[in-house]
């Protein structure tokens, strides 16, 4: 064998091989055109399902235009609508703030005429006191005078130190009558405003 025809052979056997392998490629094409084709098919099946879906949205969308067309109105009331509140709100604050105020005095007033009453029924509660017990206040000034007679007293001459002190100084003095007061340590207020 000569090299030519070795030669001849090798690319006979490598031409073999190549129309094999495009025999293979050729195959697994046709399998992903066919794949595709199904892929295909089914996509078509799915915007054909589709198609009613989208004309009952673009009925709905024509259903809306005019509903939107509206929305503008309404959005300007209801601006005005919140603006007249809001002015409102500004009213009722203005009147909660006069009745806080109101309120506010009448509070006062009402301490005052509470501050009158208990004086009142202190003082009538005094005078029914007096009423109720009159044995007992006449026992209790006898034993306040008693008491009295037991404690020393002091007696305060005023006018003489007067006198003296005018004559010290070569002046005339009027002579007035002597004054005595008693003093008693143990009286009280509270025995005072009883007599």
């Amino acid at each position: 064998m000569s090299p030519i025809q070795i030669a001849l052979l090798l690319l006979a056997v490598a031409g073999v091989w190549a129309i094999a392998e495009l025999a293979l490629t050729l195959r697994k094409t046709r399998n992903v055109v066919d794949s595709l084709d199904k892929t295909v098919n089914d996509l078509n099946n799915t915007i054909a399902e589709a198609q009613p879906v989208v004309a009952k949205l673009d009925g709905a969308v024509d259903e809306l235009t005019p509903a939107l067309a509206q929305m503008e109105p309404l959005l300007k009331s209801s601006k005005t609508a919140v603006d007249a509140l809001t002015s409102n709100l500004v009213e009722v604050e203005a009147v909660v703030r006069d009745i806080s105020e109101v309120t506010g005095s009448m509070a006062e007033a009402s301490n005052a005429v509470s501050s009158v009453t208990d004086s009142a029924a202190g003082a009538v509660q005094k005078l029914f006191n007096k009423v109720k017990a009159p044995a007992a206040d006449a026992d209790r000034k006898l034993a306040a005078a008693a008491a009295e007679a037991e404690q020393p007293t002091e007696r305060v001459l005023i006018g003489e130190d007067e006198a003296a002190a005018g004559d010290d100084d070569g002046q005339k003095s009027v002579s007035k009558p002597a004054q005595y007061y008693t003093y008693t340590p143990a009286e009280t207020s509270e025995e005072s405003c009883d007599d």
